[in-house]
């Protein structure tokens, strides 16, 4: 079986366009094609400025709700990162392979870097270096598949990189891992501004649907949904943003196609409505589950402890191979 990775950072609640564009296909379709891994990395919330509480709150939160949406523990490993050594043993090694040069190429270091300058903040190593251990989260598992949204590619590709360089230099240890996006509904837009990813992290929540909202807060959201100056239901991304996104969240909560349903609908009031009832029921459970699992924390932490041991099961033999190849001595005993 392929091994395939990947991992929620937490920094905001779960999103619409999280659960779209990458948990329900790892609910229905990797888990059970694959050996999976999906891990909360906590690790990654830290290059930016943040408060410990919350990131402790946000990822048991993502940890809930990964299994409310029907992630099981039967078929992959749920964990969270730095739980397992391993990502931070591996992440140095691989420091030790990357230049400074490629790493300051990384668009998400200008963008997030140029923020916090704009802010008046200081830009931290770690956003520099994340990168790094994003390709560690990867390559400690022998990872084949790495599902992730375009924003997230190059990142794929400089893991890639590492992981030559590194066989080359070193001797072969790295899998040669490639990325992978979802067919449907890869990038859900926010509700407010249809030419931005539905973030979890934007400090505006009003165009954003989270998978915690009430089935009332949803439907309001939804029907004050930007649309377009025009009046006709057209699936034209360019042209008509609002309405083509409300036609890609019906068309991903009942099976449909977009450009179809465009046809079905003579006002934009009509295809809010049925956008918002759609988005309400296909929530209802995973909200309904997550009520559930929220009250037995304990069952949560049995499921994180096992899956770190199984991570760190995968992970310690390639890892301590790694370093026997660049030259570190092993323990002794």
């Amino acid at each position: 079986m392929k091994r395939i990775f990947s991992g929620i950072k937490p920094t905001g609640h779960l999103t619409l366009g999280n659960y779209l564009g990458a948990v329900r296909r790892w609910v229905d379709i990797d888990q059970h094609r694959s050996d999976a891994l999906f891990s909360m990395v906590d690790l990654h919330a830290l290059t930016v400025e943040h408060d410990p509480a919350r990131v402790l709150r946000l990822s048991r939160q993502a940890a809930t709700l990964l299994l409310a949406a029907g992630l099981e523990p039967k078929l992959c490993t749920v964990f969270v990162q730095s739980h397992v050594d391993e990502h931070a043993r591996l992440s140095y090694l691989l420091e030790c392979t990357a230049t400074d040069g490629e790493l300051r190429r990384m668009i998400q270091y200008k963008e997030k870097g140029a923020r916090a300058r704009a802010a008046g903040e200081s830009v931290r190593l770690s956003l520099l270096t994340y990168p790094v251990l994003m390709a560690a989260d990867i390559l400690a598992y022998g990872t084949d598949e790495v599902p992730v949204g375009e924003d997230q590619t190059q990142h794929v590709e400089l893991t890639r990189d590492l992981a030559v360089r590194f066989n080359q230099r070193y001797g072969h240890v790295f899998t040669l891992p490639r990325a992978t996006h979802p067919e449907v509904a890869a990038r859900v837009m926010d509700l407010q501004d249809p030419l931005s990813k539905m973030g979890k992290s934007h400090e505006i929540g009003a165009g954003i649907v989270y998978l915690l909202d009430d089935a009332d807060t949803v439907r309001r959201k939804i029907m004050r949904a930007v649309t377009d100056s025009g009046r006709d239901v057209v699936y034209d991304r360019e042209a008509s943003p609002g309405v083509a996104n409300l036609l890609d969240l019906l068309a991903a909560s009942t099976g449909g196609n977009p450009e179809a349903l465009a046809g079905v609908y003579e006002s934009y009031g009509s295809l809010k409505r049925d956008t918002a009832d759609a988005v309400v029921e296909l929530l209802r459970p995973v909200r309904e589950r997550h009520a559930e699992l929220a009250a037995d924390p304990g069952h949560v932490d049995r499921v994180l402890r096992d899956g770190a041991e199984r991570a760190r099961g995968m992970a310690r033999p390639l890892v301590d191979r790694a370093y026997r190849a660049i030259g570190l001595m092993p323990a002794a005993g």
